[in-house]
């Protein structure tokens, strides 16, 4: 069987018990002075990389990648204590906003040529953005064979099977490496780090690199006109019987 060499990108977002707030201009969300940590997708990521090792297969190294300011330095080190080999941070100028997924994506490509991966397991969304366009962007520029909201993942004679929940029950899917994997919720529970992978996970290397060192166009392709909150929802109303349900749907032009 052919090593498995994978890449995990990692992304620093708000915390997931943080609720977001629109910023006072309305352009974005408030993120100064706000808790932030590793996307909870990519947390699943970086542990199916790891549990595949565990499970003996020939996983010879794992990479996990941001790309983003300074402090997303925080999130890489969470995933080398979580498990992963190496680390990889460019570091993006906060004051050029965030990146968008073809960019990610590009730059994606790039550490996979470079870095010689055969896999890349990447959570199928970040809870910022929402935007689900990553993983099959990259998979079109690499012209690999993707397989998106995992929640099963097996890998034996360089086939992978990947089990995904569909409307109405399940679909199995089949790919020879390499391949691009994203992760949805039920794939696996992450592990917390232990204080002891914490602290080897300070001598793990960990390259930075700059946004001109890649080469990567990352032009701004699209913008944002406003954010706002979403609307206050209604409160409901009781009818008697189905009669005036159904009155009551009429009168709401639902019917």
């Amino acid at each position: 069987m052919t090593s498995l060499k994978i890449l995990v990108p990692v992304k620093r977002v708000i915390d997931y018990a943080v609720k977001p707030r629109v910023n006072k201009t309305s352009t974005a969300i408030e993120t100064a002075n706000v808790k932030h940590s590793m996307n909870p997708f990519d947390e699943l990521s970086i542990e199916e990389a790891v549990r595949l090792r565990e499970r003996s297969l020939p996983v010879t190294d794992i990479l996990a990648f941001t790309a983003g300011p300074a402090k997303s330095s925080d999130v890489l080190r969470t995933a080398l204590a979580m498990g992963a080999d190496r680390g990889m941070h460019v570091v993006v100028d906060e004051k050029k906003g965030e990146l968008e997924p073809l960019g990610v994506a590009k730059l994606l490509q790039k550490v996979v040529m470079e870095e010689e991966r055969n896999v890349v397991i990447l959570g199928k969304q970040s809870i910022d953005d929402d935007a689900n366009q990553t993983g099959q962007m990259l998979a079109g520029l690499l012209n690999w064979p993707q397989a998106t909201q995992a929640s099963k993942v097996d890998i034996e004679d360089d086939t992978v099977t990947v089990t995904r929940e569909v409307d109405g029950g399940v679909e199995t899917l089949r790919a020879k490496l390499p391949i691009v994997i994203t992760t949805d919720l039920r794939l696996n529970e992450p592990r917390y780090a232990s204080l002891p992978n914490i602290m080897k996970a300070k001598k793990k290397p960990l390259v930075k690199k700059t946004m001109e060192e890649m080469g990567v166009d990352l032009g701004k392709r699209l913008q944002t006109v406003k954010v706002q909150e979403p609307p206050a929802r209604k409160g409901g109303e009781k009818v008697e019987d189905v009669d005036g349900m159904i009155r009551k749907l009429k009168e709401l032009g639902a019917l």
